[in-house]
């Protein structure tokens, strides 16, 4: 049975004391030993000073991005080891503004993925389609596109690690939600492309979240999706007690 995992994605938002005051509040509201995994995921300034603020206790870190060089010349850049020095568990890949907004390739994100495997950080690696393109009706071809790239050359091993968030592109920040079925479609279809791509066993075994404007008042009907096993969660994990209503929403 697969565990929920509920991450929260800050993106560029909050300061210092918010970040910490936020982490805090989330860390003191989740039990250890509970039926769900989380995360949160501050901006990298602030990394060491979230993993100060919940140590100890169930709530993991993770960041939003890292590099694929191990070290070297890349000013502005962070190593998979840095994420895991300063106590990351996780990394957000190929999210889809990085996509969008930087250019960020399927093979630049598949780089990325084995670096963080390679050091034990555990991937959270994002595919979705633009509304455009579900509009034309490419959501499949878009979304597998971006899974046979970004996953390129692991092994089964190496996916059981991995988590997949499925974002629709129109669904993030603008209010607008894929209806569960919509979602849960989709979801289905990455589970049958683990299925061909890699293993039966490994299908079973990976995580898929649902990333776009999910909500308190939508995340238990989102979560009660049979392949959706999570979510990734933008502006409703700013605020303690929305992001602690998604929690509750995958434990129902």
């Amino acid at each position: 049975m697969r565990r929920p995992f509920i991450a929260g994605n800050w993106k560029m938002n909050l300061n210092r004391a918010d970040c910490v005051a936020l982490a805090r509040a989330v860390a003191e509201q989740v039990a250890a030993g509970g039926p769900v995994d989380v995360a949160v995921c501050p901006p990298s300034v602030y990394l060491d000073a979230v993993a100060q603020a919940i140590r100890g206790s169930a709530v993991g870190l993770g960041a939003q991005n890292m590099y694929f060089e191990g070290n070297g010349a890349f000013t502005g850049e962070l190593s998979a080891a840095m994420l895991l020095d300063v106590g990351c568990k996780y990394v957000i890949l190929g999210h889809s503004e990085r996509r969008a907004l930087l250019n960020e390739s399927d093979a630049v994100v598949n780089q990325k993925t084995k670096a963080a495997l390679a050091v034990g950080l555990i991937p959270i690696v994002c595919v979705g389609e633009t509304l455009a393109q579900r509009e034309g009706g490419q959501t499949r071809q878009v979304v597998t596109t971006q899974f046979d790239g970004s996953l390129a050359g692991l092994t089964n091993e190496q996916m059981s690690q991995v988590v997949i968030a499925y974002e629709p592109v129109w669904a993030i920040g603008t209010g607008k939600v894929a209806t569960p079925a919509q979602a849960e479609e989709v979801h289905a279809e990455l589970r049958q492309l683990l299925a061909s791509r890699f293993s039966p066993a490994v299908a079973e075994q990976v995580r898929l979240q649902y990333g776009g404007s999910v909500k308190p008042d939508n995340a238990a009907e989102l979560l009660s999706q049979p392949n959706i096993d999570g979510a990734l969660v933008g502006g409703a994990a700013l605020k303690a007690e929305s992001f602690l209503g998604i929690i509750a929403g995958a434990k129902a």
